[in-house]
């Protein structure tokens, strides 16, 4: 059973914060709805969500925080989903702790890892998190590709002034590690911090004209928001551009959920959440469905040229 909202987009992807716990501290990062570990969905709510989710046709989870690897039950919440039957797991980190990780978690059951690094320079990973855990992430990503978790993408953030001028250096890295760069544009809306950050803000316009010129192939992935993804020798390169995007909406396929167990239609709004807790707390599956279909339906493009 696959369910479609009132744009005739299919909801086949959940993404789930599971904590807002990180152990770095990036100056850009929107610390959205910051929750005590008590309020958190236990291993058991998060399994009971994801059964639910499959039913109505969902096919991937992925599991975020803010650091997922900060839970100590994380490989009992990847092999409670596991057992479900999804297409695809995966998981985003900051890589920190993922070498310690690497080998559980794909017993676990997790097929692949997205790992932020935004640098390369320790100097200016310092800047940007706060601490000095350059060497973790990538001996990190090194531990996730020698385990068999694939394909690894590393999320570069693209920051004016900042790591703009590195992503060749970074191209050259994830080759070599047999990763696949994601570069990513600065996320800024209306419910965003005011903490300046938005002066970083660059425009990956630029860089994609040059990318096209010099990729040998190009593919657009319609049903991950129109993203491209540009094959240079054998590497990839893939460009991830929400902002004032109507494509992006156009093609979304994902909801998420909040780490106190709240459905969000979309990424970009905070004022149409769909509260699960009773549900969960009751041991309702039946009601857990409705309050999914409801969120479906409350599902609208925030960037709209998109016919009904």
């Amino acid at each position: 059973m696959k369910i479609y909202d009132d744009y005739n987009r299919p909801v086949t992807s959940l993404r789930i914060s599971i904590t807002t716990k990180c152990n770095l501290n990036c100056f850009y990062c929107h610390k959205d709805g910051i929750i005590p570990s008590s309020q958190e969905m236990t291993a058991d709510e998060i399994e009971k969500i994801c059964k639910v989710a499959s039913q109505l046709g969902i096919t991937k989870i992925r599991l975020s925080g803010g650091e997922p690897l900060l839970r100590d039950d994380i490989i009992t919440i990847i092999e409670k989903i596991n057992a479900i039957g999804f297409k695809d797991i995966s998981l985003t980190t900051n890589g920190t702790l993922l070498e310690e990780y690497s080998s559980s978690l794909k017993e676990a059951g997790l097929d692949r890892v997205n790992v932020s690094l935004d640098t390369l320079n320790s100097n200016t990973y310092k800047f940007i998190t706060g601490k000095n855990h350059l060497e973790k992430v990538k001996d990190g990503i090194r531990a996730a590709v020698k385990t068999g978790l694939y394909p690894i993408k590393v999320n570069m953030v693209m920051m004016k002034n900042i790591n703009s001028h590195e992503i060749w250096e970074m191209f050259k890295f994830c080759h070599q590690q047999g990763a696949i760069l994601q570069l990513i544009e600065l996320l800024t809306t209306e419910q965003c911090p005011d903490n300046g950050f938005e002066k970083y803000y660059y425009n990956l316009a630029e860089i994609e004209e040059k990318l096209s010129k010099i990729a040998d192939k190009v593919k657009t992935r319609k049903f991950m928001q129109d993203r491209k993804k540009y094959y240079i020798g054998d590497g990839e390169i893939e460009i991830v551009r929400p902002m004032d995007n109507t494509r992006f909406c156009e093609n979304c396929t994902r909801m998420r959920i909040t780490p106190d167990g709240k459905l969000k239609p979309c990424l970009l709004r905070n004022d149409n959440l769909i509260d699960m807790k009773n549900a969960l707390h009751e041991d309702d599956l039946e009601k857990l469905r409705r309050l999914f279909i409801k969120a479906i339906k409350n599902r609208y493009p925030y960037y709209q040229k998109i016919k009904k």
